[in-house]
């Protein structure tokens, strides 16, 4: 059997699952026109992994940099150029479509890029210096949106590509991240339709149980890689397969649809990526795995409340008992880890691993810190938080317990994202806050570069030294083949105050040792406990220092970390 017929045999795979067994000879023909894999046609090596120690992400609206007389994405350019170029490889423009809310994820349009942003070429520019990353809004576009405006007039091919539900559907099991009606009631010439919308009434969910549709987003993927496009971010891609009855997330079809994607674009470029973005409880998280067969990577979305906990009691208990229960990544997959983004910290991925007490904790240090909380509807119509909005900086409350945090990132099995504005230590916006009233504009400032230049140059300011230091922090990590993605990590119990683990890298020939006190109290770590090799030279790659084998403990300040390293490989600090 050829490449090609063993690639047919399997999209018709994918298809049975999707849609039942049937003859899928003609949707697999435009599927494969669709995505130019006649013409562009590569066979993916099994499980490669694409990336390695050297790979950091930075996360950004396309508009976070303004100047005068500069389309923003060339300022976002001109911004990496100055203050970042290589320290990073992965750059991930946020929804840079047309779009009428939800700033961006109401995309109106796939194939174009806003205008106010810049165009086509502002994104190949990106492409030619970082690996673009870029979402693909599968869950639903803009009641803007051409396809829309065909369902209303009940023209093809819109008029089949929304969900259509009535008053006698059993929809009580329905898992929303929102808590206004699931139904849209639209005027159509056969009368009035209700139309499904799980973020909101101008984001209105797709019907992929029409074949169409699906054929024309593959048609936006190959585009998109065209431009330059390399990583895939699928937004709200759980929630894509809906049947009455059931709680509409994380269904089989859903999954294999992502699967089908891969397959697509992995025989077009085979070192093009998806990573699934599902802000839902741990282990619904990892499904997203597949078997080795499905996302590349995911979002680590219990992380950051975990990590913040952590912080905000002094006590890593929760923190550790989540780690050790995670799956090593296997080849060909990797956690995609973060912090803090444009949304909020969800606490949906901390159900199941934190306590209701633990996250009223959580929930009340927030807004203390200035904070606020967003809410979801459970079935039966009850509320529970959903989400903590809070720039991440004011969330942490000091320097050093930020940076602490972010060291953290950086060590940690996976590759580390940074969301800009934790990068440049930006606080609450409480002036975009006022004027729109979306609470997750207290994490989305828009900087005037001038501004920012100013403050970026300024030892004394806040917003350079946490710069000046995560820097160094991502260099020395690029460095430590012991922080490959998928080099093997073991969790250490050292008390309750430090957050510790050891990292190995693939060729066993490189260790450290990451230890992390997350309290506002001095801590005293054991040598003995640890078992470093005696025979070997040991240093702190933090600062620089040989460790004295003879010392019965190592004590760390509040929010101290020392990396300890067998390869004496530094910079100064």
């Amino acid at each position: 059997m050829s490449p090609l017929e063993n690639l047919i045999q399997k999209l018709v795979s994918h298809l049975e699952v999707i849609y039942g067994k049937q003859d899928h000879t003609q949707l697999v023909e435009d599927l494969i026109g669709a995505m130019g894999i006649r013409d562009h046609f590569f066979e993916p090596a099994t499980f490669a992994n694409h990336w390695d120690q050297k790979d950091v992400v930075i996360i950004t609206y396309g508009d976070t940099f303004l100047r005068p007389g500069k389309l923003p994405l060339e300022e976002l350019r001109a911004f990496l150029k100055k203050r970042v170029d290589d320290l990073v490889s992965w750059v991930h423009v946020l929804p840079y479509f047309p779009w009428t809310s939800d700033d961006g994820f109401a995309v109106s349009d796939y194939c174009q890029v806003d205008q106010e942003l810049g165009d086509w070429s502002s994104i190949e520019a990106l492409s030619a210096e970082y690996s673009l990353m870029s979402d693909l809004v599968v869950n639903h576009c803009s009641a803007s949106h051409e396809w829309f405006g065909q369902f209303q007039k009940g023209e093809e091919p819109g008029c089949h590509f929304f969900i259509e539900a009535s008053a006698s559907d059993d929809l009580t099991q329905v898992v929303r991240p929102r808590t206004f009606d699931l139904l849209r009631p639209t005027s159509t010439p056969s009368g009035i339709k209700n139309v499904w919308c799980t973020f909101g009434h101008d984001q209105v969910d797709l019907n992929y149980a029409e074949p169409k549709l699906l054929v024309e987003l593959v048609k936006i993927i190959r585009q998109h890689l065209e431009h330059g496009v390399r990583i895939f971010r699928l937004d709200a891609v759980a929630f894509l397969w809906k049947e009455r009855g059931t709680t509409c997330i994380n269904l089989r079809q859903t999954h294999e649809i992502v699967r089908l994607f891969r397959t697509l674009i992995e025989h077009v470029r085979p070192d093009a990526l998806i990573i699934t973005e599902t802000n839902i409880p741990n282990q619904e998280n990892l499904s997203y795995f597949g078997n080795s067969n499905e996302a590349h990577g995911i979002y680590n979305f219990s992380l950051p409340p975990l990590l913040l906990h952590a912080f905000v009691t002094g006590k890593s208990s929760y923190l550790k008992q989540w780690m050790m229960g995670m799956p090593p990544a296997q080849p060909g997959t990797f956690y995609f880890n973060f912090i803090a983004s444009h949304d909020g910290i969800g606490l949906r991925p901390a159900e199941g691993l934190l306590p209701e007490q633990e996250i009223e904790t959580l929930v009340n240090a927030v807004k203390s810190r200035g904070g606020f909380v967003s809410e979801r509807t459970l079935p039966g119509g009850k509320v529970k938080p959903y989400e903590l909005n809070i720039s991440l900086f004011d969330a942490f409350g000091d320097e050093e317990s930020f940076i602490c945090a972010h060291a953290i990132l950086l060590a940690l099995e996976g590759i580390p994202a940074f969301y800009i504005h934790s990068l440049i230590a930006t606080r609450n916006d409480y002036q975009k806050y006022e004027q729109s009233g979306h609470k997750r504009h207290l994490n989305r400032h828009q900087w005037n570069s001038s501004e920012l230049d100013l403050m970026l140059d300024d030892p004394e300011s806040s917003h350079c030294r946490v710069f000046s230091r995560l820097k160094r922090l991502i260099r020395l990590r690029k460095e430590q083949p012991a922080f490959h993605p998928n080099a093997t990590q073991f969790t250490l119990h050292l008390g309750d105050g430090i957050f510790a683990f050891w990292r190995q890298s693939i060729d066993r020939a490189s260790h450290v040792f990451c230890f992390h006190n997350i309290s506002n109290q001095e801590q005293e770590i054991s040598l003995a406990s640890v078992n470093l090799v005696v025979t070997e030279d040991w240093f702190d790659l933090i600062s620089g220092v040989p460790l004295e084998l003879d010392r019965p403990e190592l004590v760390l300040r509040p929010y101290q970390f020392v990396w300890l390293v067998n390869q004496r490989k530094h910079l100064p600090y």
